[in-house]
């Protein structure tokens, strides 16, 4: 597709969830203990503040008890400027959590698709650049999905590549981010992975493989808390930086792009 210059970085919306109690029985590959619903919902404040104070508009929909990780609201739905996609995430007790943010998705767009056929494909392993959707293949991201939301987005003019995320990684964007620009920041087997072409790869230092995953939201990069090596190799890019507390979030493997679906609406 033609390159949309700032199509990854360049918001003028977002839709996020608050977290629920129920929090603490949210999914998680490893158990460091359980999040706090109260001291969860201070720090996803402090991010909602942020995106607002990046010039994004901000819906924050209300908790729902009954999904325990619903408000890592990237995983049941995409959003372009085109439109938005209701995803089918893949696993068992988050299968309604498309079907919730369809009224808020509605609200924002005229055009809402649900993922066709019986595939499932999460929010959190699709990275938008500026020239291509990569969509990347998971334990939540089986080939049958992948396939049949690369085929929405070449209905709206967009190219999506699948590729194969390497052993170990949960979620693509665990794994990577992009910081706009045509610049990349991804672990070491990420990095490694061929798929960025011939943009630059910034690689998180060893030890801070959590930090990256960041969001570039406008003209800042948010960055989660508590990783000093990975914040600094970003600021030598140029970037400015606002940094953000993710403990609770981080334990039951939520990141700071898992919170939130940022998206640009022409002006009316």
């Amino acid at each position: 597709m033609t390159p949309r210059p700032g199509l990854s970085f360049r918001f003028t919306h977002a839709i996020t969830r608050t977290p629920s109690d129920s929090v603490a029985s949210g999914i998680r590959a490893v158990d460091s203990g359980d999040p706090s619903g109260a001291r969860f919902r201070e720090e996803h404040e402090q991010y909602v503040r942020a995106l607002q104070e990046a010039g994004l508009e901000v819906d924050v929909l209300p908790p729902l008890e009954n999904y325990p990780d619903s408000c890592f609201v990237e995983d049941p739905a995409f959003c372009l400027p085109s439109g938005a996609v209701q995803l089918r995430p893949g696993t068992a007790s988050r299968e309604g959590e498309g079907r919730e943010i369809r009224r808020a998705l509605e609200a924002r767009f005229a055009e809402v698709v649900e993922l066709p056929g019986d595939g499932f494909v999460d929010g959190g392993d699709v990275l938008m650049l500026d020239d291509v959707v990569l969509i990347g293949l998971s334990a939540r991201t089986n080939r049958t999905g992948a396939g049949a939301f690369a085929g929405i987005l070449a209905d709206w003019g967009y190219d999506a590549r699948v590729c194969e995320t390497p052993d170990g990684v949960l979620h693509f964007k665990t794994a990577c981010s992009t910081l706009g620009d045509d610049v990349i920041l991804a672990t070491k087997v990420m990095a490694a992975s061929g798929f960025f072409g011939e943009r630059k790869v910034v690689v998180v230092p060893d030890g801070e493989e959590y930090a990256a995953n960041v969001i570039r939201v406008n003209d800042v990069v948010l960055v989660p808390e508590g990783f000093p090596k990975t914040l600094e190799a970003i600021q030598q890019e140029g970037f400015k930086t606002v940094v953000l507390p993710t403990h609770e979030a981080r334990k039951v493997d939520g990141g700071l792009s898992c919170l939130s679906l940022r998206f640009a609406l022409p002006e009316t």
